[in-house]
C-alpha cells in the first residue's frame, strides 16, 4: 500500500475521527438541497454536507468558501492572495469536486436558485459572502436531475439568513492585519410579527502580497419577508457587489494595468408554501453583471487600446410543489425556465468607439419528477427523471435513482446511479474563436456507495464515500473531445469527548485518468473548537498533496497549511479575537504563477448588540 496512505489512515487513527460533517450532526436534520423541499437527510440516497453558521464564522472569514474547501471532503477551491478571487485573466475561485468543475460544471445556488455569469457559466466566487448565509448545503456528486445543467459536479447551495424571533438583532465586524488588509461587516435582522428584514453592508480591502495585486469589494445584501398566512410566505432579496482589483500576472511574465472594475447584482422573489404533506414555492430570479476591464500588458509588450467590456445577465422562473398522497410516497413536479445571455465588446481608449464581439440570448426550460418511495419501514427507494430543453444545444433526458437503507444502531447505508450534464456557455459558442456553434452538452455518469453512523448519543460520528464517474464529451479548446474517469473514496468523522471541546477531520483520495488542474491526490483536514472559559479556539491544520496548478505540467505541489483563531468574549455584547493563516510559513502555489502569501495574521472585533 501507498506509504501516504497508511499515514493518513494513522492520521485518522490517532484523531480518532472519520467522519467530519460539520457542526455535531443530529439524527433529524432537514435540507433542502437535492429535493428542493424540507427532507430528513437520512432519507436522501445523495450525499448532502450542512455546514452551519456557527462554522461558516468560526474564523471570521468574509467569504464562505475558505471553510467549503476545508469542510466538504472531495471539495477544492483555487486561491491566489490573501483577499478576492477576481474575474477573468489569472482568477481564481475555480470550484471542483472529485475533479469535476471548472468553469462551468458545478452550480452555486442562494436559496435553490442559480447564481453565475450568463456569458461565461462560471460561479462569481467574490458574491458568496457569509454575511447572507445562514448554512450551505453541498451536494457531491451530479445533482442534474433536479437543477439542470451546471449541477454535473455537485452543487453549493447558500441558504440565506432568516429571524425567526421577534425583536431586533445587530452584529458588527472589524477587523485588520497583513499586507493592509481590512474587513468590515454590519448585519442587522429584525422581526415583528409577521413581517421580517435582513440588512448587510460588507466592505474589504487588501494591498496584496505582490505588487499590483490590491483588492476591495463593497456589497450589500437586503432580505423582506412576510407571512401571508400560517402557510404562505412571500420574501424577497437584493445582493449587489462592486468591485476594483489588479491582476499582478504570473511571477514569471508579471503584468501592469491588468484593472478590473466589476459590478454584480442579484435579486429574487419567493412565493412559499407549506401545508406539511403538501409545500412548494414559485421563484422568480434576475441576475445580471457589468465588466470593464484593461488586460494589461507585459514590461515587454505595448498597453492595451481597448477596454473588454460587457453586460450579462441571467433571469428566469423556478417552480415546484410536491405531494405526500401517502405517508410512505413523496411526489414532487418542478418546472424551470431561464433566459441569459449579454453584450460583449471592446472599447477604444482613444476614442470611445465600440468593436462588438457578441450580443446573445438563449433560453432554456425543463420539466422534472422525482418520487420517494418507503419500500419497506428502514428502506426507501429515490427515482427522478428530468428533461431538458436547450434552444441550441437540444434536448437532453437526466435520469437518477438510489437507495438509502436506516439500519440498527444509527447506521445508514446510501447507493446512487445518476446523470450530470452541461450545456455549452455562451463564451463556448459564439464569443472567441474556436468558437463553435455546434457543441454538445458534457455528459457524465456517477455511481456512489456511502456509509453512515452516529454512536454515544450524537457524539461521535463516521462515514464513508466511493465513488467512480465516467465523463465525456467534455468541451476542450471549444470541442466536444474530452473524457475522464474519476474514482476514489471519502474518509469523514466528528468526536466531542467533552462538552467544550470538538473534533473533526476527513480526507479524500482522488485517481484521475488524465491529468486535471485544482483536482489533488490527497486532501486532509483535521480541526479543532476548545472552548476553555472565556476564551475559543479554532484551530485547522489541511495538507493537500498530488495538486497540478497547469494543465500538461507533470509537477504537483504539496504542502501542509495550519490557521488557528483566538477569541476572547470579553462580555455578553463583546468578543476579540486573534486570526492567523498558513502558521507554518509554507511556500506554495494553487494557481500557477501565483504564490501564496507566506504566515497571514488579522485581528479585531466582534459586537453583538
Amino acid at each position: 500500500m501507498d506509504q501516504k496512505l497508511l499515514l493518513l489512515a494513522a492520521l485518522l487513527g490517532a484523531a480518532s475521527l472519520s467522519f467530519a460533517q460539520t457542526d455535531s450532526v443530529r439524527l433529524s436534520d432537514v435540507v433542502v438541497t437535492g429535493t428542493r423541499y424540507q427532507s430528513d437527510i437520512r432519507h436522501l440516497p445523495l450525499d448532502v454536507s450542512i455546514i452551519s453558521r456557527s462554522r461558516l464564522t468560526a474564523a471570521y472569514q468574509p467569504s464562505v468558501l475558505p471553510t467549503l474547501s476545508q469542510q466538504v471532503p472531495g471539495l477544492f477551491i483555487t486561491t491566489r492572495g490573501i483577499l478576492g478571487y477576481g474575474l477573468s485573466t489569472g482568477a481564481a475561485g475555480t470550484i471542483k469536486m472529485r475533479g469535476i468543475g471548472g468553469s462551468a460544471d458545478l452550480l452555486v445556488l442562494i436559496d435553490g436558485l442559480p447564481q453565475y455569469a450568463g456569458l461565461y457559466g462560471h460561479p462569481l466566487a467574490d458574491t458568496y459572502q457569509t454575511m447572507l448565509a445562514d448554512r450551505v448545503e453541498v451536494v457531491s456528486g451530479p445533482a442534474s436531475a433536479i437543477y439542470g445543467s451546471n449541477a454535473m459536479g455537485g452543487v453549493v447551495n447558500i441558504v440565506t439568513r432568516q429571524m425567526r424571533e421577534n425583536g431586533v438583532r445587530t452584529n458588527v465586524n472589524l477587523q485588520g492585519g497583513s499586507y493592509g488588509t481590512f474587513i468590515g461587516t454590519a448585519t442587522n435582522r429584525m422581526r415583528q410579527g409577521r413581517f421580517s428584514s435582513i440588512a448587510a453592508v460588507n466592505y474589504e480591502r487588501t494591498d496584496g502580497q505582490r505588487p499590483n495585486a490590491a483588492f476591495s469589494q463593497t456589497s450589500g445584501f437586503v432580505k423582506l419577508g412576510y407571512d401571508l398566512s400560517r402557510y404562505w410566505q412571500l420574501d424577497g432579496n437584493v445582493n449587489i457587489a462592486y468591485q476594483e482589483s489588479s491582476n499582478p500576472g504570473p511571477v514569471s511574465a508579471p503584468l501592469i494595468d491588468n484593472d478590473m472594475d466589476i459590478t454584480r447584482g442579484m435579486a429574487a422573489l419567493s412565493l412559499t408554501n407549506d401545508y406539511g404533506r403538501v409545500s412548494g414555492a414559485v421563484r422568480a430570479f434576475y441576475n445580471w453583471g457589468h465588466h470593464h476591464i484593461n488586460d494589461g500588458h507585459t514590461a515587454s509588450s505595448s498597453p492595451q487600446t481597448a477596454f473588454y467590456m460587457h453586460n450579462d445577465r441571467m433571469g428566469g422562473v423556478s417552480a415546484y410543489e410536491s405531494f405526500a398522497p401517502f405517508s410512505t410516497t413523496r411526489l414532487t413536479l418542478g418546472f424551470d425556465y431561464q433566459r441569459f445571455g449579454g453584450h460583449a465588446w471592446q472599447k477604444a481608449m482613444a476614442d470611445g468607439s465600440r468593436t462588438d464581439i457578441a450580443d446573445r440570448n438563449v433560453n432554456e426550460v425543463a420539466g422534472y419528477a422525482d418520487i420517494r418511495q418507503e419500500l419497506l419501514s428502514w428502506l426507501t427507494a429515490d427515482v427522478a427523471l428530468r428533461y431538458d430543453h436547450h434552444s441550441v444545444s437540444g434536448s437532453e433526458w437526466i435520469p437518477q435513482g438510489g437507495l438509502t437503507a436506516r439500519l440498527p444502531h444509527n447506521m445508514e447505508l446510501k447507493a446512487i446511479v445518476g446523470k450530470g450534464f452541461r450545456n455549452p456557455t455562451l463564451r463556448e459558442l459564439y464569443m472567441f474563436r474556436p468558437a463553435n456553434a455546434d457543441l454538445a452538452p458534457e455528459r457524465l455518469w456517477n455511481y456512489e456507495f456511502s456509509l453512515r453512523q452516529r454512536l454515544l448519543d450524537g457524539r461521535l460520528g463516521y462515514g464513508l464515500n466511493v465513488f467512480y464517474l465516467n465523463a465525456d464529451n467534455l468541451i476542450t479548446l471549444n470541442v466536444n473531445t474530452g473524457s475522464t474517469e474519476n474514482s476514489g473514496f471519502e474518509l469523514l468523522g466528528f468526536y466531542a469527548p467533552v462538552s467544550r471541546l470538538r473534533l473533526d477531520a476527513n480526507y479524500s483520495f482522488l485517481h484521475t485518468s488524465r491529468t486535471l488542474t485544482a483536482a489533488p491526490k490527497h486532501k486532509l483536514y483535521i480541526g479543532a473548537d476548545w472552548q476553555p472559559g472565556r476564551f475559543i479556539l479554532h484551530s485547522g491544520l489541511q495538507w493537500i498533496d498530488g495538486l497540478h496548478t497547469a494543465e500538461n505540467n507533470a509537477a504537483t505541489e504539496n504542502f501542509w497549511l495550519w490557521d488557528l483563531t483566538a477569541t476572547l468574549r470579553v462580555s455578553r455584547q463583546l468578543k476579540v479575537f486573534v486570526h492567523g493563516e498558513n502558521l507554518l510559513a509554507q511556500r506554495y502555489e494553487v494557481n500557477a504563477g501565483f504564490p501564496m502569501p507566506r504566515a497571514t495574521v488579522m485581528a479585531g472585533v466582534n459586537v453583538d448588540l
